[in-house]
């Protein structure tokens, strides 16, 4: 079985990720990661797309079509998939994870530390402010890779987001924030490598100009996709976020979950 960490970096757009990344982008110029870019399913709205990402249904599938949404998902998620088989399993990321895939709703003083290995993930630090600073998510992510060592672990950051929803997709602050997440992602993505594991790294939806995503437009629907580590070499390339679960069930070399994908 491998390992894998899964890096969903919110509200990221295809083109400033492009334009700003200088760091995954000189791997992908290198060949030494992969990249694509995938179309954001409608409604292109986070809670919805988590749900995708997370099981493979599109959200007119799981019936999570709106952010106010608060159930848990209705079919397995890849953390299912990997708690059945044993995998430790462990996330730093937005609250709405624990209500999709651990319980719901969230209770912060229960669910925002997450010790529980009856649940599907069985680690987390979940943080509940739009504003939650990316570096100190990925020092959650690291303390908890640390502490539990696991076979699965999610990665989760709001700062692009939050920028793009204050100030506007193309506005200063955005790509500033696309640029310090890309910074982190220079700091952990080698040490991740070195420590075994391979990586994914993707975005929900993205970002227009007037701060929203709603539209069916092109800055608001097409999302990056990287990939890096070796066991990515004898796996497809997703065609769409529905691909996604499976893939991670894929790379972990777990049963997948075998959802219908409405592509």
């Amino acid at each position: 079985m491998g390992r894998l960490i899964f890096v969903l970096l919110d509200g990221l757009n295809a083109k400033t990720a492009r334009s700003c990344m200088s760091f995954l982008n000189a791997l992908d110029d290198a060949a030494q990661i992969s990249h694509v870019t995938l179309t954001s399913f409608l409604p292109p709205l986070s809670r919805p797309l988590y749900a995708c990402l997370l099981s493979g249904l599109t959200p007119a599938n799981s019936g999570i079509v709106r952010n106010e949404d608060t159930q848990l998902c209705p079919a397995p998620t890849f953390f299912h998939q990997a708690r059945k088989v044993g995998l430790t399993t462990a996330a730093a990321a937005y609250y709405w994870f624990s209500e999709l895939c651990n319980l719901s709703p969230f209770n912060p003083p229960r669910d925002r530390l997450t010790v529980n290995t009856s649940l599907p993930i069985a680690h987390g630090l979940f943080y509940s402010d739009d504003a939650y600073p990316d570096a100190e998510l990925f020092r959650d992510a690291e303390a908890l890779r640390h502490r539990v060592s696991p076979d699965l672990l999610l990665v989760h950051s709001m700062g692009i987001d939050w920028a793009g929803h204050c100030h506007g997709g193309t506005s200063v602050p955005y790509t500033q924030a696309v640029r310090h997440a890309d910074s982190l992602l220079a700091r952990y993505l080698p040490l991740w490598l070195k420590e075994g594991y391979s990586l994914l790294i993707t975005s929900d939806h993205g970002m227009d100009a007037n701060g929203n995503h709603y539209d069916d437009a092109p800055d608001v629907r097409q999302v990056p996709l990287w990939q890096a580590g070796p066991v990515w070499k004898t796996l497809p390339q997703p065609a769409s976020q529905a691909d996604i679960a499976d893939l991670v069930c894929m790379a972990l070399g777990i049963p997948l979950i075998n959802q219908p994908h409405d592509i």
